[in-house]
Parts: structure tokens; sequence; C-alpha cells
């Protein structure tokens, strides 16, 4: 009997980092609704354990030489059979999927080594910080195709604004990794040797943060984006400081600070890295 195909990874280790993984480098990673399954219910667990810190930063990967091809070929054939009620049901998981990685509580980093097409650049989007690899290369495709950048689309523009956004989903050129930089859908480029030590870095950078005020500044962040100059986003405002200086977490990193002594959420040298799995 043949074991179900296993399109997704997810490892996290003793310190609450989790590397969710695309494992089908064999089409390229791209999606299909296996896969977007996977990763929804891999995001959800992601949820509940980072709302009780038990993972603090969540690192986007894939295996192979792209990051992801966009959909799935054979699963776009299936499609063209699919009713409208059909169409419907798989736009609002692969839309669910965006939503529940770009709402993740604790930050979240994508490692973009290669190609990355169609629905793929919505998943960079959804990232709080995208580092990739010089050779790395973008697309908005689906127009190509008589489709448009439906699902991704909200992420997409947020990140590199309505007028880059008109031109290359409209256009489906290719974006060097250089201009992915330029517009905002990437936050930095690297050799394409060094990507997962600069990945590892940011890590690294990310949890010597406190996971109480990384998760009250992202949610924070999307009711600033919202309404950025109202007296309500003012007033929360000073309701998130006023609350995390007299949290258990802001007063512990007070105190080490004007200590000189690491916060408590740091990771010491001595802890082990071991991984728990996943799958």
């Amino acid at each position: 009997m043949t074991e179900p195909r296993q399109s997704s990874r997810l490892e996290i280790d003793q310190h609450g980092v989790a590397r969710l993984t695309l494992l089908r480098p064999e089409v390229h990673n791209a999606f299909d609704d296996l896969l977007i399954a996977e990763l929804n219910q891999h995001l959800e667990s992601l949820h509940a354990r980072a709302s009780r810190d038990e993972v603090r930063v969540v690192v986007l990967a894939s295996e192979g030489k792209s990051f992801s091809a966009g959909a799935d070929l054979k699963w776009m054939q299936r499609m063209v059979e699919y009713s409208l009620e059909d169409n419907l049901a798989d736009s609002r998981e692969l839309a669910r999927l965006m939503q529940l990685l770009d709402e993740l509580p604790c930050p979240s980093v994508c490692r973009v080594q290669g190609a990355t097409f169609g629905g793929a650049v919505g998943l960079a989007a959804c990232c709080d910080i995208v580092i990739a690899a010089e050779r790395a290369r973008f697309c908005l495709s689906e127009v190509r195709i008589g489709l448009a950048p439906a699902a991704i689309s909200p992420y997409v523009q947020r990140a590199i604004g309505s007028r880059q956004m008109r031109r290359y989903a409209l256009s489906a050129e290719v974006i060097d990794s250089a201009t992915a930089q330029r517009i905002g859908l990437v936050h930095e480029t690297c050799p394409d040797e060094l990507l997962e030590a600069r990945v590892t870095e940011m890590v690294q950078t990310l949890l010597a943060t406190s996971p109480a005020a990384s998760r009250a500044t992202k949610a924070l962040l999307s009711e600033v984006a919202q309404a950025p100059a109202s007296a309500a986003t003012r007033e929360r405002c000073c309701e998130v400081i006023s609350q995390l200086r007299v949290s258990e977490q802001g007063q512990a990193g007070l105190a080490a600070f004007f200590a000189g002594t690491p916060a408590p959420w740091v990771p010491t040298e001595n802890q082990t890295t071991e991984t728990s799995k996943s799958s």
C-alpha cells in the first residue's frame, strides 16, 4: 500500500524556532490542494503554539532549486473541470493559507533560494522578513494564462504598493532579486551560498526579542495600518505600551536592561539545539 505523499514538513527546536518546509522539489514546490491543506494545518498549529510562547519564530523554506513555482500544472488541469462552486472552495483555501501566514502571532522569515512564481509571491509577501538569494526570481505570472493574482493581491500590493503592483501584475515580468528588494518585496539579498547563514543570523536576532512584545507589536502594527491617524489608533498605541510596561516580560526586560544582563527569553550558549519534528 502506497503511503500518502508528504508535501511539507514542520520542525520545531527547543528554542521555539519552527521551520516549515515545502517538500515538492521535483515539481519546483508547486502548490496543489494537498500542499495547501497541509500548510493550513501546520499554520493553525503554529498559531496556537505561538500564542503560548512555544513557538517564537517561524521560518518558511523549501527544498530544491526553486522556492515555489506557484500552482501545480496537474492541479490546474483538474480545475478546468471544476464548477464555479468548486473553484470558490479551492480559492478560499488558498486565501485562508495567506491569511494564516500573514496573521501568525510571532515573527516569520521567508527563505527564498530560487524561482518564486504566482501564489508563491504571496507567501513571501505574507512573511514579516524576506531574505533572498541573489539568484532568486519573482513573477506574478497569472495573467499569462488568463488568470489573476487574486488571493495574494492584498498582501503583495501592501508590500510593493499599488503602482508597482499594477505594473508587475499586468505585465507578468520576471523580477530579479535586486529589483524585488528595491520595490519592497524582499528585505535583503545575499550570495546564494550565504543564504542559510543569513537566515540563521536573523533568527538569532529575533530570539533576542520578547515573545510577548513581539506578539503585541505585530498585532498593533496591523491595527495601525488600517487607520494610522485615527484617535482610536493613538489611544490603542498608548494602551499597548502601558500594558507592556507593567507586564511580566516587560518588567523582566527592563530589569535586565538596567542590570546589564541578558533578558530571560534570550537563549544561552549552553542550551542544546535538539529538534522535534511534526509532519
